[in-house]
């Protein structure tokens, strides 16, 4: 966890780059709440939200953490977390309700606000542009699996760049298109929740689309000193054993969940074997000529969202399943080792594991942990406080395999916590907190967790102190 120096015995502590970025990281329908107010739309999320039986207790983003009224007080609390960077979303129906046409005024009011707050407080605003909120009235015409919709995505882009781009540092396309892609339109347990291979492959190749022509809009509007970038959940797939249908089922866990997304934004192609492995089910026509030549706009950085390790066997996979051309093929085997309270295994190896593939797999190209962190049952106590042990030591353990894959010539720029807020959990509701700021969801009451009070503490002395 901490280096040895050998001449007093003792673990030094782990000092990371001087401008290493440190922040906290949040998504719009996640804690904004405000879900009809000042001309915002309804989203796939609200919808699919609404949907007996898709959400755990019915939940809603309706209210969430109600940041939309209290981004104030939240700004406030980064600022004494010390946090140097924010990364938000921004929500495509708030800014722009049926996904076309122009701007709503006050939806980007609100976020012109946001970030001149950040500003003030000396944090760095980091804008993701699509965290899963797609209009619904998009969704009513086809979504994703919809090749128009990539292109109302470059509207949607050029429209808030041309507001905000003097405010926002980074700006991000897309977040973890894979969900996206294959939780809402392969197994339908996010929204849309639509079940469909074919639907999910097709959204897969729009939402590359969108990238790149998103990452185009923005560079025609933005400064010089603005980075684009993409963040990825992607997979650290690890075969259950080295027998060759073991090794065979990780390779096509990594095609449909790694390389369908990094060797177009990177090499401007299909994998080969993704191609031959969903034959049944596609034949790709959809990619026209341009498209993955367009979906290769270079970038400035690459955001990783890293949480747990997958261990893959030769077998079948749940149905309806999300890994399109996979499922007959493949099975998941639970990792060894302690859980969360989303019962992900604590595997910090595999974060390591990932940066070292990305440095040898995508020399010169900056990386960002864009999200890491850890959900588990944290409560308030009699006193008020919320302590949360488990957390502090995943995210000190995930940290020092950043510090690890830094070592080893990783060009890691930045570290995002998830989240800062307890907040809705897609299809769990509120039942699950990943936040290291407790929400009291009948009051709003904000408490600092001791994973907040040791985040500041990393974050002041630049790094981990002894384990």
């Amino acid at each position: 966890m901490t280096a040895l120096d050998t001449r007093s015995g003792r673990t030094a502590p782990l000092r990371f780059p001087e401008g290493f970025r440190w922040g906290t990281a949040t998504a719009a329908y996640q804690i904004e709440g405000a879900a009809a107010e000042d001309g915002r739309g309804p989203s796939i999320w609200d919808t699919f939200s609404r949907t007996p039986g898709k959400v755990r207790n019915g939940d809603t983003g309706d209210i969430a953490a109600d940041h939309y009224h209290r981004a104030d007080e939240d700004v406030a609390l980064m600022r004494r977390l010390g946090v140097t960077d924010y990364r938000f979303s921004i929500s495509w129906p708030r800014v722009q309700p049926t996904g076309r046409g122009p701007a709503v005024r006050k939806g980007l009011d609100f976020y012109r606000r946001l970030t001149d707050t950040l500003l003030e407080a000396g944090i760095r605003p980091v804008a993701t542009l699509y965290h899963w909120d797609l209009p619904q009235e998009l969704e009513a015409v086809g979504g994703w699996p919809h090749r128009e919709t990539a292109y109302r995505f470059a509207e949607y882009a050029h429209l808030v760049a041309d507001v905000l781009g003097d405010r926002v540092a980074t700006w991000t396309t897309l977040n973890e298109p894979w969900c996206a892609a294959f939780l809402g339109y392969g197994n339908g347990v996010h929204a849309p929740g639509r079940s469909s291979d074919l639907a999910a492959l097709r959204a897969a190749h729009h939402l590359n689309l969108a990238h790149g022509l998103a990452a185009r809009a923005l560079r025609g509007v933005l400064p010089g000193s603005a980075e684009v970038s993409l963040t990825l959940n992607l997979h650290a797939v690890r075969a259950r054993s080295q027998a060759p249908e073991d090794l065979d089922a990780a390779r096509r866990i990594d095609a449909v969940g790694n390389r369908i997304f990094l060797d177009p934004v990177f090499h401007g192609r299909l994998p080969e074997d993704l191609v031959r492995d969903t034959a049944a089910v596609t034949d790709w026509s959809f990619v026209e000529d341009g498209d993955l030549a367009t979906a290769a706009a270079p970038i400035d950085s690459l955001g990783i969202n890293y949480y747990s390790p997958a261990v893959v066997a030769a077998g079948t996979s749940e149905s309806p399943s999300p890994w399109a051309g996979a499922e007959r093929h493949v099975r998941f085997d639970p990792a060894p080792g302690p859980r969360t309270a989303m019962d992900w295994p604590v595997d910090a190896d595999g974060l390591h594991e990932l940066l070292v593939r990305l440095r040898d797999e995508l020399p010169g190209v900056p990386l960002v942990i864009t999200e890491n962190g850890a959900a588990y049952d944290d409560y308030a106590d009699p006193s008020g406080n919320v302590k949360d042990p488990e957390r502090v030591a995943y995210l000190h353990a995930h940290l020092a395999a950043v510090h690890r894959a830094l070592a080893d010539g990783a060009d890691v720029r930045g570290y995002f916590l998830w989240s800062l807020l307890d907040n809705f959990e897609w299809a769990y509701g509120y039942s699950k907190r990943f936040g290291i700021v407790h929400v009291d969801f009948a009051t709003q009451r904000r408490t600092l967790k001791d994973s907040a009070r040791w985040y500041a503490e990393v974050i002041a002395r630049g790094g981990l102190g002894e384990a």
